[in-house]
């Protein structure tokens, strides 16, 4: 049968490499280990794990995927076979060995090369004409194919292209042995007709494509994403490459969630299935979100707050007669469920394991015991716990590989009398403990002026930065309902200066930016664990210091306070 027209969409998610590109959302290594687990108890037929080239860590945490998550099915996961795993490369022998280096521990690798063929690209980025891009595809196909026998093929901005030379291009890459053709709306430039006119235009010009897989990538520029993918499938195409909650570079990527149930919700219309167990997408989506620090917004589909929620009158009255009514898909199909056990001040650590396992959770001990101690405090004000402070609590646990100061205490003063005021308390990167106590506009800006001054002050990891990091963003809602909620709270910081210099980078969009996120019933203590995050991450993104240790402590005495960011 037909690769193009057999009843089956694989599911390729990129949310490692192409999601990683929003700005701000950087991973770590361990992040992205977490991630990649999810995904694959998920169900998606292949995880786009990262760009190997990019940099050394990159390539150790596509090997690190490939060896943990490719090796093997995952427990939980819908299907006995592991997700491939594949790693982006450009059409360089450089860049496809890397890949190669990465992706080779999975069972069932794949390599990703890429090459841009509309005329702008080619023309002012590639400096190539159409016989030098001809050549670079058929040589470069050929090789990846040497090493690997999965090999996909892209041809970037492919949405532009004119199409007779996007014909010949993907016949030279079939000749020299791809197995996969992406076809990239790189720039999300076309309509849903263009882009399945396109797609048909492929199946019926292209000799041999009914022997390869052929897949869809594209953007969300023009809010386009999803109607573009689900017309490409309709025209024949038989793998989406996608994101969790639609991250990506600029508006970002097709949205996983969308297309998995657009695909199940009109079964009758494109008769077509996935892999993908969709009673797991609102916990990734929410796994997603906490680690980019990228918010769902309340309106996004499937998966956002208010995706099933009523409050209109006659919503509400025609949902009281018939769910149908007004919901096209039940919220347990796509795991928007309530906790099926309930814990409270009275659950032991049993219950507690019992319940995350459940949530896709593992952990040691020392990690059990610290989230149990977490939860009791909570439970001990709250009637229950659900699933939502749960997730909440067990991010919230997750110390980063590279965490150089952690918050030990942070305790405000404020009101409508006096001034704000906090004292902060760090563990720095050589153990001691350090205090300092600073005055703001508001609690929060006091904290934050206060862990500025223990962060870049002379005991710091990047001592005399004159101004360290502009915070571009400061986020929070509350996990759950009710005034006992815990509270979230997401920031953004941009890097300002560089290895602790006293010349202060000039303010560009482009310079990098990071994020951090905390949980917190207190949300002045959630406040504070963000930026402490944020703050760590871009300190070793630009090298400075080493991650904490446990010593001796050596308490700092503390300086005049209202000294705000140091100078």
């Amino acid at each position: 049968m037909s690769t193009q027209t057999n009843g089956y969409v694989r599911i390729f998610d990129t949310t490692l490499r192409d999601g990683e590109q929003s700005p701000g959302a950087t991973m770590t290594s361990a992040e992205k280990l977490e991630i990649a687990r999810a995904l694959a108890r998920l169900g998606v037929d292949a995880i786009e794990a990262g760009f190997p080239a990019a940099s050394p860590d990159d390539l150790a945490a596509v090997r690190s995927i490939a060896e943990q998550i490719g090796a093997r099915a995952v427990e939980g996961r819908p299907s006995s076979d592991p997700p491939i795993v594949c790693g982006l490369a450009r059409s360089s022998r450089g860049d496809i060995d890397r890949a190669w280096e990465a992706v080779k521990p999975a069972a069932r690798p794949r390599i990703h090369i890429f090459l841009a063929t509309s005329e702008l690209h080619m023309k002012h980025k590639l400096r190539m004409t159409r016989a030098d891009v001809l050549a670079r595809v058929t040589e470069m196909a050929a090789y990846a194919r040497s090493l690997c026998a999965d090999v996909e093929f892209s041809p970037e901005d492919a949405g532009r292209t004119d199409p007779e030379f996007l014909y010949e291009v993907l016949t030279r890459a079939i000749a020299s042995g791809a197995t996969t053709l992406n076809i990239p709306d790189t720039v999300g430039y076309t309509t849903p007709d263009d882009f399945g006119a396109l797609i048909a235009g492929i199946r019926a010009n292209v000799p041999g494509v009914d022997g390869v897989v052929l897949s869809v990538h594209c953007h969300d520029d023009l809010g386009l994403a999803t109607a573009n993918t689900l017309a490409g499938i309709h025209a024949g195409a038989r793998q989406a490459e996608v994101t969790i909650n639609g991250i990506g570079e600029r508006a970002g990527n097709t949205s996983l969630e969308e297309v998995v149930m657009a695909l199940a919700t009109r079964k009758a219309k494109f008769g077509l299935e996935t892999g993908v167990d969709s009673t797991q997408l609102v916990r990734v989506s929410r796994l997603v979100s906490t680690v980019t620090g990228m918010v769902v917004p309340s309106n996004k589909a499937i998966v956002g707050a208010n995706a099933f929620a009523h409050e209109s009158g006659i919503h509400q009255d025609g949902m009281l007669k018939n769910q149908a009514t007004y919901e096209i898909m039940r919220p347990e199909s796509v795991g928007a469920t309530q906790t099926r056990l309930v814990l409270g001040k009275h659950s032991g650590r049993a219950a507690l394991a019992a319940r995350l396992v459940e949530l896709g959770y593992t952990f040691d001990e020392a990690a059990l015991g610290r989230i149990f101690d977490r939860f009791k405090a909570l439970a001990d004000r709250r009637k229950s716990v659900v699933d939502a402070d749960l997730e909440a609590l067990v991010h919230d646990d997750a110390k980063p590989q590279d965490e150089l100061f952690a918050l030990e205490a942070v305790h405000v003063v404020c009101g409508t009398q006096g001034m704000p005021t906090a004292s902060v308390r760090l563990r720095g990167p050589d153990g001691r403990l350090l205090i300092h106590a600073a005055v703001g506009t508001g609690p929060v800006d006091a904290a934050y002026k206060a862990i500025d001054a223990l962060v870049f002050g002379e005991s710091g990891a990047a001592p005399g930065a004159q101004v360290p990091a502009e915070l571009l963003e400061f986020s929070v809602h509350a996990v759950t309902e009710g005034i006992d909620a815990l509270g979230e709270v997401s920031v953004r910081v941009r890097a300002l200066s560089e290895r602790g210099t006293h010349n202060a980078q000039k303010d560009t969009p482009s310079a990098p930016v990071f994020h951090g996120s905390g949980a917190d019933s207190d949300i002045i203590v959630a406040s504070a664990k963000a930026y402490l995050k944020a703050l760590n991450r871009m300190l070793a993104a630009l090298g400075h210091g080493r991650p904490v240790a446990a010593r001796a402590t050596v308490l700092r005495a503390p300086v005049a306070m209202g000294q705000g960011r140091p100078s």
